[in-house]
Parts: structure tokens; sequence; C-alpha cells
């Protein structure tokens, strides 16, 4: 039997930590946030998570771009897919939390605060990532275009969630008339969640992505098996 590599030890871990301690802890009770701090350990850790897994996919696609081996486009695909999920995962904690911390009177999830509707764009740029891919017949074709593509999403998703909201009126913290900097302005015992947090939710995403690159990996094989078995059979 395989033994379980370290890293995903240390994956399972770091996440049964971020659990236990992001409800059990104690928190610093901060005005209008209250309790609801302890979301940050899975609101904000997912565009942490995001960010660090879309740029494994633009790196592989770089990879690609270089050295043309499928290997490098089935990783750049399948990151992509992963961050789109942490980015689902960030913008649906986010809605939760604006609810009771902004305090909506219509009770909705949606207040079109400028970083929400900069992550809808975002994730759209990235879905038509795979629009674009899944247009394309040719193997090549596809792998390089996307690539391509991919880098520019990448180019673009910075400054949508991390430049523009903060020159703009918004409800988020360290926008142009919000000076409250949540990452500033938590405890060293709420830090020594948050990272953990951060690197248990991205070892996590980076474990899916090998196991669906291994499944890509076991198709292809089984295809090109049943191909040769054919061109005997000729």
């Amino acid at each position: 039997m395989k033994k379980l590599a370290w890293w995903k030890i240390l994956c399972i871990v770091l996440l049964f930590y971020t659990l236990i301690a992001g409800f059990l802890f104690d928190v610093p009770r901060r005005e209008i946030f209250n309790e609801t701090i302890r979301n940050l350990y899975f609101h904000v850790t997912m565009w942490f998570s995001m960010i660090i897994i879309f740029g494994v996919s633009v790196y592989n696609a770089l990879r690609y771009l270089r050295h043309n081996k499928p290997i490098y486009d089935y990783y750049a695909s399948e990151a992509a897919k992963m961050g789109i999920v942490f980015g689902i995962m960030g913008l649906l904690t986010g809605m939760m939390w604006a609810r009771f911390t902004w305090y909506m009177a219509d009770g909705g999830y949606w207040s079109g605060d400028p970083k929400q509707n900069m992550t809808v764009i975002g994730l759209l740029i990235y879905l038509a990532y795979f629009v674009l891919r899944g247009s394309l017949t040719d193997d090549q074709q596809r792998a390089r275009i996307s690539a391509v593509y991919n880098i520019f999403a990448f180019s673009a998703l910075i400054p949508l969630l991390y430049i523009l909201p903060r020159m703009v009126a918004s409800l988020h913290p360290g926008s142009a008339e919000n000076s409250f900097d949540i990452y500033n302005n938590i405890n060293a015992q709420m830090r020594s969640v948050f990272y953990p947090a951060v690197i248990g939710w991205t070892l996590l995403g980076w474990w899916i992505v090998t196991l669906r690159v291994r499944l890509i990996k076991a198709h292809q094989r089984f295809i090109d098996k049943e191909y040769e078995q054919e061109l005997v059979k000729s």
C-alpha cells in the first residue's frame, strides 16, 4: 500500500486544526464583526488559496508554451477549475458574512459592493477560459490558445480583486472610504489560525488537482490502448 505523502498528512492536520480552532478558540471583539470574525478563517483564506492555485495554473500554462508537453496543459486546466471552486466558495462565504455584518435592509445577501461585482467579473473571465477550451477540437491548438488566455485571465484578476475595489467607495475593509484593515487588526492568536488555514486549504486544492490529473492520464492511457488494439485488428 502506497504511503501518504507528507504534504497530504500536513493538509489533513491543518484543516482539522482550522475547523477546531476556528469555531472554538477565542476571538477578539471588533466593532460590527463580533463573532462573525471567525469567518476570516473560511472566507478570506479562500481568496488566498484561489490566487495561489490560479498562479499554479498560469505557471503550468507558461511551461506548456515553452515545452509543449500535454501534462502541463492538464495541470493548467485542472488548477483553473480548482481556482474557480475556491472563488465561488469565497463569494458564497462573503455573501453570508455581508448579510450579518452590513445589516442589509432587505435581508438579502447581495449589496452590489464593488468587491462583489469585481469578483463575479473575474470568475466570468475564468469561466470563459473553459468555454474557449470547449470550442476547440484540436488538442494542441486548444492547449496553446487556452494557455495564452490563461495568462490574460490571471493578469486581469489581480487588479479586479485587489486594486480597483480599493480605489472606490466600498463596504469592504481597506477601501477608499473604509480605513479599517482587517488583515492588520487581527491579533496573534487569530494569525496562528489564519495562516495555517491558508496553507491547509491550498494544499487541499492542490491535492484535488493532482487527483484530477491522474484521472486524465489514466483515461488517456485507456484511449491509447484502445487505439493500439484497433490498429492491430486492422
